[in-house]
């Protein structure tokens, strides 16, 4: 019954938002196309809040689609991003937490741990991808979060693929809970997202307004002007002796 609440839950809130179809074809799609460029060095898994008992459904699907992708071989490693946004869980440290207990090995577990909106999810992993080497990375999560981070995406020409959800596969997996200690998972002095910053400014950060940018990152001029007070400078070029 969890699985079958759980595909339920996805397919409506897919047809809630009025391109229910379109999305799920275009997921299904987006993977298709995908699985031709893997193995990934790693796939960059969005946060979800975690209340402390049990996972909510987006936690199940997006920890399980994860853990799928690498016993699959598409991915070899698994980027979890998130800070501690609604509650005192830091969200990367818990999916990491489930990951494991699924069975993927730590050393193929990597966590960021300062994104509080999705557009920092994607862009702080790639960041993180590229310091530990990784030089194909590919976002996988839910249809709906992949429709419109695609488009951040695309619009910073980041070179990130996409690994989407797709529901029929998951109609088939067993979609169980692993037992977790998430006691190392909280943050001390934690002050919810939502005290911190009001509905118009969550919305910002939602639309990446907070990002702090690496020069290298922004192909564009217009983004660089527009960016300019929050820009982390090129690397100066060391003169050849």
């Amino acid at each position: 019954m969890r699985i079958l609440s759980l595909i339920f839950s996805v397919l409506i809130t897919l047809s809630l938002s009025g391109c229910g179809k379109m999305l799920y074809r275009s997921a299904e799609k987006a993977f298709n196309k995908g699985i031709k460029e893997s193995p990934y060095d790693a796939v960059i898994v969005p946060g979800f809040p975690h209340n402390g008992k049990n996972w909510d459904m987006v936690l199940q699907m997006r920890i399980h689609w994860a853990h799928y992708l690498y016993t699959k071989g598409y991915t070899k490693n698994i980027i979890f991003s998130g800070s501690a946004v609604a509650t005192p869980f830091v969200e990367s440290k818990v999916m990491a937490s489930y990951a494991h207990a699924l069975g993927v090995p730590l050393e193929n577990i990597f966590t960021e741990e300062k994104a509080e909106h999705s557009t920092e999810n994607v862009y702080y992993s790639y960041r993180l991808g590229k310091d530990l080497g990784f030089t194909k990375l590919a976002l996988a999560t839910d249809p709906i979060q992949t429709s419109y981070m695609r488009r951040f995406i695309k619009r910073f020409e980041l070179p990130i693929g996409l690994l989407p959800t797709v529901i029929d596969t998951l109609k088939v997996m067993n979609l169980y809970e692993p037992k977790v200690d998430l006691k190392t998972a909280t943050r001390e002095g934690f002050v919810k997202l939502s005290d911190r910053e009001n509905f118009f400014e969550r919305f910002r950060g939602t639309m990446g307004k907070y990002i702090i940018w690496h020069e290298e990152d922004l192909k564009k001029k217009k983004h660089r002007r527009k960016f300019k007070d929050r820009i982390i400078p090129a690397p100066a070029a060391k003169n050849e002796p």
